[in-house]
């Protein structure tokens, strides 16, 4: 499913190379879970941003389905992310003007997917959210509004999901909640998860768990 080799990520700062990544190897299985814990400023989301193609490495590979995304351009790039990646972060990043229903169903009107509305429905009230279609992020609670960034994420029934954080700006029992569902949706589709997170707790409800510090993943033994 996922496939890192020798992925690496250096920045120039002040004229000095700092390097975030180094040469990381890595393979994640379809419908696996994979945590990414380490301390703030390791990299995690650097890492995040070059699995989705927002950001291009500064050496290696990444490799998503069997496609490089270094083979990719752009506008394929994007393309990619519509069909087969799901993206949940921190912040949920809904759009303030539209309500959540039509936040969910953007990215499949962007695709110019027929029905857009119809599964944006059903991905709402599988979310929790059937009551709530017409209401607008500022009409809704932080939990809510994350359920409509999840539901928004895997609407297109993605094969990879990509979660940073994305309980990090809720309270403890809502973001259980948030967590919950996060995985229960993980196994009905049967995607591949990659969760960033600072929690212990949920790191240990995946299937393995990575620590990156100095640029490298290590494995975290799990007693």
């Amino acid at each position: 499913m996922i496939e890192l080799e020798k992925l690496s990520m250096s920045y120039r700062v002040a004229g000095a190379a700092i390097t975030v990544l180094d040469e990381l190897d890595l393979s994640v299985d379809r419908a696996e879970r994979v945590a990414i814990v380490g301390p703030s400023g390791s990299g995690k989301t650097t890492l995040l941003l070059l699995l989705t193609g927002l950001e291009q490495a500064s050496d290696g590979e990444v490799v998503i389905d069997g496609v490089s995304l270094d083979a990719l351009d752009k506008d394929q790039r994007a393309d990619l992310r519509r069909e087969s990646i799901g993206i949940i972060f921190q912040s949920f990043h809904l759009i303030a003007t539209l309500s959540a229903l039509e936040n969910v169903a953007l990215p499949l009107d962007i695709a110019g997917k027929k029905g857009s509305r119809k599964s944006a429905e059903a991905m709402l009230e599988k979310v929790g959210l059937a009551h709530r279609l017409e209401h607008y992020p500022s009409q809704l609670s932080g939990g809510e509004q994350q359920r409509v960034a999840i539901a928004r994420a895997l609407v297109h029934e993605p094969s990879l999901i990509v979660a940073d954080e994305p309980t990090g700006n809720l309270d403890e029992q809502t973001g259980e909640k948030i967590m919950q569902l996060l995985f229960e949706l993980n196994s009905v589709l049967a995607s591949t998860l990659i969760l960033v997170t600072h929690d212990a707790g949920l790191a240990s409800r995946c299937d393995r768990q990575l620590q990156l510090s100095e640029g490298k993943l290590h494995p975290v033994s799990v007693s």
